[in-house]
């Protein structure tokens, strides 16, 4: 992967989400995809999800419980050496922004085989 690349993988990814489209956001990832979040503690008791069907009803679960969502991306930071993709983006959520950083291992078919979120602080979004 080039940082080219990974900027459009990055952007695809982010337009997926915007439209809710858990199909095309899923299309880049492994079967058997390890995936941790803070959120998915929160959302299933778990704070790592394994698998892409576990993974799938995990966000289906998550997208249930929000009226609205908007991400965009700040930027993309790409490690070949250890194939890893960083998605630096700004969520907002039902009125609440924050800055989230999706950590992706990429393996040799482009495949995501390995994902860590970390979040920033909330903050609700002010009403002028």
């Amino acid at each position: 992967m080039t940082p080219e690349e990974a900027r459009a993988f990055a952007l695809l990814w982010n337009e997926a989400w915007n439209h809710r489209d858990l199909d095309a956001v899923l299309a880049d990832f492994a079967d058997n995809v390890v995936f941790t979040s803070p959120t998915a503690l929160v959302v299933t008791g778990a704070g790592t999800v394994r698998g892409k069907e576990g993974l799938r009803a995990y966000w289906t679960k998550a997208l249930g419980r929000i009226r609205s969502l908007q991400f965009v991306v700040d930027r993309v930071l790409w490690d070949p050496e250890h194939q890893e993709l960083a998605i630096i983006y700004t969520s907002e959520i039902d009125g609440t922004t924050k800055r989230v950083s999706e950590n992706l291992t990429i393996d040799r078919t482009g495949r995501v085989v390995a994902a860590e979120v970390f979040h920033g602080v909330s903050s609700a979004k002010e009403h002028e």
